[in-house]
């Protein structure tokens, strides 16, 4: 079972019912094959966009989902024009151009279902008038742009063996006045090193490793079965090989989860976390995971890093020794297109390896 699914989808339930009954629909039309993660992130930029037709008066009601589909009807290019600036300007939750290009793209896909797809019982669209089939949402960046956004916040080779090494000792050194700090991390070094050097030998992402149950390991041929992003398919796990230098921390990590951590016998987690009051260890949380990335990472002088660079970073490594078809595999890209990102990247990366190999040489 998929931890994270299942709870994107109780949370989903949750907020169909304060939606109209047109976005219900829309919903309950794609759920065979988007995940529920996919069509929560849907709601909540529906919740943004009526929220904003209810305050600036353009729908006749004061709940979401009383919001007739003729307010849809009724909108002119200035509405999602100001809908747009809205979006850009406001002070609270600030969105990014990527983030409002998503938004708009989630607002053209309702709308299309609407004028498109769905009729009424004269078979006429439930949409007569589509504002939004005249709205242009332009790719927000390429493979070249984000590679370029990446530069110098990854982890390189000799970096990613410091980093780790770091959290195995060099952490304890740092804070070791820190009474608070040293006692979680002495409960909890050999687990968090186990977490980042995974992620950093195999590419998982921070969903995939939540969702990690003991079984999902074969030590042997150097696996982890997982649920990969954007797959409807609970019955089927990916298979994705880690490298030799995740093993010894697994090993570790292994042999202390069921006494450090008091798993019950009916927890199958991988990773474990004893909450605050809590006597038994359960599921570590996608935050907790987060949070104790970027705790080492601060420490450790580049508090730009995080769960998704440090996959970034085994990726540019990765490339570096295989093709993009071997990386896009690895990874879990749905596309080829996402995985040229490292070919921009390793550009670089080739270069400097070369500089440095002439300055070697010189001295």
């Amino acid at each position: 079972m998929n931890i994270l699914k299942v709870k994107d989808r109780q949370e989903l339930d949750k907020r169909i019912p304060t939606m109209p009954w047109y976005v219900e629909k829309f919903i309950n039309y794609k759920l065979p094959d988007l995940s529920p993660s996919s069509l929560l992130e849907y709601v909540r930029d529906y919740e943004t966009f009526f929220s904003w037709l209810l305050a600036e008066g353009l729908a006749e009601t004061d709940l979401i989902k009383n919001i007739p589909i003729e307010a849809l009807e009724k909108l002119h290019m200035e509405s999602i024009d100001n809908f747009r600036m809205f979006l850009m300007t406001r002070v609270e939750n600030t969105n990014s151009r990527v983030t409002i290009s998503r938004k708009l793209s989630s607002l053209r896909s309702l709308f299309h279902y609407l004028s498109q797809i769905a009729e009424d019982e004269q078979f006429y669209p439930l949409l007569k008038r589509n504002v939004m089939a005249k709205v242009e949402v332009k790719r927000t960046s390429k493979p070249k742009d984000t590679a370029a956004k990446l530069e110098g916040k990854l982890l390189q080779e000799q970096e990613i063996h410091e980093f780790t090494a770091f959290i195995e000792q060099g952490y304890g050194e740092t804070m070791a006045a820190n009474k608070q700090a040293m006692y979680s991390y002495r409960l909890n070094k050999i687990r968090d090193a186990c977490i980042i050097r995974l992620i950093l030998n195999s590419g998982l992402r921070v969903s995939e490793v939540v969702n990690l149950n003991i079984d999902d390991i074969d030590m042997k041929k150097k696996l982890i079965y997982v649920y990969r992003k954007g797959s409807n398919d609970d019955s089927f796990k990916t298979p994705v090989y880690f490298r030799q230098d995740a093993t010894e921390s697994l090993t570790a990590y292994l042999e202390i989860r069921q006494l450090d951590y008091k798993a019950p016998k009916r927890e199958k987690a991988l990773f474990l976390a004893i909450a605050n009051g809590k006597k038994e260890g359960e599921r570590m949380t996608k935050r907790a995971i987060q949070e104790m990335v970027i705790k080492y990472a601060k420490c450790f002088g580049k508090p730009y890093l995080s769960v998704h660079k440090l996959r970034h970073s085994f990726a540019t490594d990765y490339y570096l020794r295989n093709d993009l078809y071997k990386t896009q595999d690895q990874l879990g890209h749905a596309s080829p297109e996402t995985t040229q990102i490292y070919a921009h990247l390793t550009d670089k990366t080739m270069a400097e390896a070369i500089d440095n190999e002439k300055e070697s040489k010189a001295k």
